[in-house]
């Protein structure tokens, strides 16, 4: 049988593209999406839980279970919050929801997208990479099958896919270059998807894939 997934955050641009994958490739049977939102993909693999409260899944817990991974694409801009803030829609959030599905699903493997720069020490002067860290560290205590973080910087978007930012759009045309001069700073949406397609069902040697890892482990 191939894997049952949930994606967090399949209207943004990040989870877009990593649902897009899952619905090419075969070893994705199913996929749930939770969203504030219908994410207006019509598809025999996809169905859809509108959740008003990310905090509270007391009412759903049966439409959880029997899932073997989890893709969490979810996240905002840190700009104009205080880490207060940021850290309720961050970690809080996150960890809200990891939380219920490790409970739910003890040989479920979760899949963290943070970013290029998270602070695993959570001692660091930049506020989000902090706050990401802590995240991180937190997913990595729950009792999953297995847990990996993400760590992407530059994503070069998916084309023809609705919820690009205007800005990976632009830079995108320059892709070729920007990874030859910043390789270890940039991947493409396709590889993201993929690679975390790949540790789900798969595995992988290290826990914490920054951008090198993500774009070898796309294409194993």
């Amino acid at each position: 049988m191939g894997m049952r997934v949930i994606i967090f955050g399949a209207t943004g641009m990040v989870g877009e593209g990593v649902l897009h994958e899952c619905l090419s490739d075969e070893s994705v049977e199913s996929i749930l999406v939770i969203g504030r939102r219908p994410c207006e993909v019509r598809h025999p693999k996809v169905s859809e839980l509108i959740l008003r409260d990310f905090f509270d899944y007391s009412t759903v817990e049966e439409r959880l279970r029997g899932f073997s991974a989890c893709f969490f694409c979810l996240g905002v801009t840190s700009i104009g919050k205080s880490e207060a803030e940021y850290t309720r829609l961050t970690y809080d959030l996150t960890v809200a929801a990891a939380s219920v599905l490790a409970r739910l699903n003890p040989g479920m493997t979760f899949c963290y997208v943070s970013g290029t720069g998270t602070d695993s020490t959570e001692q660091g002067r930049v506020m989000w990479a902090r706050v990401k860290g802590k995240t991180e560290n937190a997913i990595s205590k729950l009792p999953f099958k297995a847990a990996y973080h993400f760590r992407p910087g530059f994503i070069k978007p998916t084309r023809g896919l609705k919820n690009a930012y205007g800005i990976s759009k632009a830079l995108g045309t320059v892709y070729p270059v920007l990874r030859i001069l910043f390789p270890g700073y940039v991947c493409t949406l396709r590889d993201l998807g993929g690679s975390m397609i790949r540790a789900a069902g798969r595995g992988y040697s290290r826990r914490i894939l920054e951008n090198r890892d993500i774009a070898s482990l796309a294409h194993q």
